[in-house]
């Protein structure tokens, strides 16, 4: 099957998502800086979401640049990342509004953590569903460190979120950090 239509529909919905995040901020009361620090928090969480959408959106398009082609298997792997990435919206407006407490903070973080896992699922079955089609992508993820990594990384953070949310929302950022460059494994690959 031909990606086209995967892509063009991921797109539509991580723009849509983007934008119900920012209809999610609120207009201050007031006309001055006082004014605005009230909404500090939830303004801090759309910044890291927008930030991990944007990521999400990145890597995928260089994913499916390094792909040929798709299957139905591939199909319901990528709308269980896009199932998932829409909860963000939601989960950041729910830290945001109640300043980073446990309970919103660990939430934000299984979002994450779901998003991450059906990522490389979706990942996965690019690489082993498509008859071999899809070599250099298998090649280029390589053993995917990183996004077992990353799946550490916010397991850790939903814990301690209860302990202290401040190390969870660094962790967190951590991670954003971590894959804000593009992935260089597929555009090395691509390059050769």
């Amino acid at each position: 099957m031909n990606k086209t239509r995967l892509e063009a529909f991921s797109d539509a919905v991580i723009a849509i998502l983007m934008t119900i995040m920012v209809l999610e901020l609120k207009t201050p009361h007031g006309t001055d800086f006082g004014s605005l620090k009230p909404l500090l928090p939830t303004f801090l969480a759309y910044v890291l979401s927008f930030i991990y959408l944007g990521i999400y959106w990145n890597n995928h398009h260089h994913m499916l640049q390094a792909t040929r082609k798709v299957n139905g298997k591939v199909l319901w792997a990528n709308l269980h990342l896009l199932f998932w990435l829409s909860l963000v919206p939601f989960a950041t407006s729910w830290m945001g509004e109640n300043h980073f407490e446990p309970l919103p903070t660990a939430i934000y973080g299984a979002v994450l953590l779901m998003a991450g896992f059906s990522y490389s699922l979706l990942q996965n079955k690019l690489v082993h569903h498509t008859d071999g089609e899809n070599i250099l992508l298998g090649e280029a993820v390589g053993r995917d460190l990183k996004g077992k990594l990353s799946v550490v990384c916010y397991l850790l953070a939903i814990v301690l979120a209860f302990v202290n949310e401040h190390i969870s929302q660094v962790i967190y950022v951590a991670v954003a950090l971590m894959w804000f460059i593009p992935d260089r494994r597929i555009e090395n690959a691509m390059n050769k």
